[in-house]
């Protein structure tokens, strides 16, 4: 107990102590986040403005650029003006809001696009029944449930780690606070109220994977039926990307959450933290956006609009 003392902040992982790799780092992040930025948001106008885009797929889509935009916005920007400020430094309650957002954020996607799963599976192998289904009163309470549960997790982590004494170094070994960083910066080696959480997690998300492995079964099933190539091809073309972001999203993700900890800097850490907190919200836009005809010929509306006026 000698060593307990009061943390008033912590220190963020630089990725360089060199100036001239700190900018660039900088600057490789100011265009990633403006890239998402932008993919994002337009994603988000075009459905909010077309009418032609208010159905349930394209619902949950904004929803899912709207958690990307808030996802990738609470780590990036704090770590660009790090990298300029030559600063490294994150207050307590600083640390404390990053990371309970990190975690609704994550909890709230992997929540939603299990729900998107879904839609696809009673779109295609149901499509008789869909709009009986895929009410907006049903899409509307699947999505507040979704963001009910990141709301539930990020407060159940933040109150299960926060609560643990830190009185070792204050260097969080990651570029935004995050879970296994801060758990290597506490002096308790019991972490009951962390470790429960984690398994509650971990057997949700087990759950999310076979809910999405039941859904997915019956739709490769049922588009290799279709008699057309086209037909065939516009199934897929809206269950592919939908399965590669997942993919990226949960493996990362797991790894990073069970991995054993270790007690020196690792470059795959980071790696692995950039391909679930920066890598999804960035692909995301690019995926639906123009692998999509629909969203496509909406964004040429648009532009013709405003030429027009």
């Amino acid at each position: 107990m000698a060593n307990l003392t009061i943390v008033t902040g912590f220190l963020l992982m630089g990725f360089s102590t060199s100036w001239e790799l700190q900018v660039l780092h900088a600057i490789l992040f100011l265009l990633i986040y403006l890239m998402s930025l932008m993919g994002n948001l337009i994603i988000f106008t075009l459905i909010s403005l077309d009418e032609h885009l208010h159905s349930p797929m394209y619902f949950f889509l904004k929803n899912l650029s709207f958690l990307d935009l808030c996802f990738i916005s609470t780590t990036l920007p704090k770590s660009i003006t790090n990298s300029l400020t030559n600063s490294r430094s994150i207050s307590f309650v600083g640390c404390v809001l990053q990371f309970f957002l990190v975690i609704l954020f994550a909890a709230s996607e992997l929540f939603l696009l299990t729900v998107m799963s879904y839609d696809r599976y009673v779109a295609i192998c149901q499509p008789l029944h869909y709009e009986v289904i895929m009410t907006r009163g049903i899409c509307v309470r699947m999505a507040a449930v979704s963001w009910l549960f990141g709301i539930l997790f990020g407060t159940l982590y933040s109150a299960s780690t926060f609560t643990l004494p830190f009185c070792n170094s204050k260097e969080v070994h990651q570029f935004f606070c995050d879970v296994p960083s801060l758990l290597r910066l506490s002096c308790s080696h019991v972490h009951i109220g962390v470790d429960v959480t984690l398994a509650i997690g971990v057997a949700i998300g087990i759950l999310c994977f076979i809910s999405i492995t039941i859904s997915y079964g019956p739709i490769f099933s049922t588009v290799l039926k279709i008699p057309t190539t086209e037909g065939r091809s516009k199934a897929f073309s809206t269950c592919i990307p939908h399965l590669i972001v997942l993919t990226v999203f949960i493996t990362t993700s797991v790894i990073v959450y069970l991995k054993p900890s270790q007690q020196s800097d690792s470059i795959l850490d980071l790696l692995l933290s950039i391909f679930y907190a920066v890598v999804p919200p960035t692909l995301n836009p690019v995926i639906y956006s123009l692998r999509n005809k629909d969203m496509k010929t909406s964004l040429r509306k648009l532009i013709a609009r405003k030429h027009i006026s």
